[in-house]
Parts: C-alpha cells; structure tokens; sequence
C-alpha cells in the first residue's frame, strides 16, 4: 500500500451517473487489473474504494458511479484539482490463468476493473471476448474502449434498447477457457451457476479501512472467512461457496 497525492487531469460524465476520472501518478508504480484505490475527500471521514479501470504511462483512470455524498463530490471536480489516494490495495487478476479465449464479463460498475485486464490480455496474445450488462441503452458505456483494444463484445440489457435482450449469462455461448467477472452479486452468482470454466470474481463489499484492519468486509470462503480489501476482491470460483 503506497499514498500518493495525484493531479487530475480530467473528469467527464459517461452516463447519468457515471464518470471517468484521469489521474497524473508517477510511471513505475504496480497495479495490477483488479486492484482498488482508496481516495480521501475534504469533509468525509472514510476514504472512497474506488476500482481501478486502467494504469498507463502515468495516468491512473477511475470509473465511478454517483451513488452518496463522496462520489458526488468527485463528480464536480475539475482538471488541476488533487485527490490523497492510497493504492496497490487488494489482489489482482491472475492473467497467467487465462488460457487462449478467456471471457470477461461485467455488470454495471462492474465493468471498468476489466477493462485494463482485457488490455494485458490482448497484449499477451489471448483472444478475448467481453460480456457487458446493463439495465437499459442510456447506461451503457465503454463499449468502444473494449472494441478498441480488439476484443469481441457483447452487450446485453435487460429492456432489450441495445445489444442483446436479457441478461450476461444468456450471452454466454462458449466454450471459454476461463472467465473473469465482477458486477453485483445476483449476476456474479448467475455466472457461478453458468460457467462450466474456472474462473475468478471480483467481489463488492462496503469497506471500512480498505486494507484489512477492521474485518469489517469478511466473507465466508472454502478456507474460512477472508477480508474483501484485503484477501480479495478476487477470488477463484473454488473458493466461493454459492453451491446451494
């Protein structure tokens, strides 16, 4: 865990609620895909985990939804402006895992901590296909950004206004080597039921210390009760029991 005061260098709105936040940090830092940062704000008592969507050339990029008082008031901050931020929180996704044709499949806020995984990926020659789902068209965001990488896509909404009408698991034709996925938890244990692979989660917990201190984010494994912030967020499918 390192802290680092960073200068953003933009802040635009994706969608009703969601924004994509670009941070100056010094290049040479690990993070790796599915790592966390904890972002302190003026006036709030608690740091903000936030998932890392990309780390590159010095630019750290958030992807956040509005949903309380801390990531509204990230919302309304503007290039040349500092965030604290602690990072290299949590453990990351395991690309060695992957195979020849993994599928990353995302939901909602869930979907930019993949997006930097898809780019490792594609850079070590694997050929990926991205599920992404949402409610409805107007949520709908970083489609291009995973095209762009040369992946294949696939987006579904439950309304049916883009993509693919239903849900990510209707979109799941395979066979995949192995799957990542992160997302709120009904569509995370949808996928555990679905997924004939291996593959890793990415959990979301409420946290409070963000580094495994208070045991406030514990959630049942096979190997006993392991810290999101801390243990996790990703975790292998073995380790989670959604059996019943």
């Amino acid at each position: 865990m390192k802290q680092r005061i960073c200068v953003i260098e933009s802040n635009r709105q994706l969608t009703p609620l969601v924004y994509e936040m670009d941070l100056y940090m010094t290049k040479g830092q690990p993070i790796l895909p599915g790592q966390f940062v904890n972002v302190k704000l003026e006036g709030l008592y608690l740091r903000r985990p936030i998932s890392v969507c990309n780390y590159e050339n010095g630019t750290l990029t958030l992807v956040y939804k509005t949903v309380g008082k801390g990531t509204e008031a990230m919302s309304r901050m503007k290039s040349g402006e500092t965030l604290d931020v602690l990072f290299g929180l949590g453990s990351g996704y395991h690309t060695e895992r992957a195979g020849r044709e993994p599928v990353l499949i995302g939901g909602g806020v869930g979907v930019p901590p993949l997006y930097m995984l898809a780019r490792q990926l594609k850079e070590q020659g694997r050929s990926v296909h991205v599920i992404l789902g949402f409610n409805t068209e107007a949520e709908v965001f970083y489609e291009k950004e995973f095209r762009a990488l040369g992946a294949d896509v696939c987006i579904t909404t439950a309304d049916g206004s883009c993509g693919r009408k239903g849900f990510v698991t209707d979109a799941l034709a395979g066979p995949y080597s192995y799957f990542y996925a992160c997302g709120p938890m009904p569509m995370l244990k949808a996928v555990y039921r679905s997924c004939a692979c291996d593959g890793e989660f990415s959990l979301e917990e409420r946290m409070g210390c963000g580094f495994g201190a208070c045991m406030g984010c514990s959630v049942q494994t096979a190997s006993g009760n392991k810290r999101v912030c801390k243990d996790g967020p990703v975790f292998r499918k073995g380790d989670l029991l959604w059996d019943d």
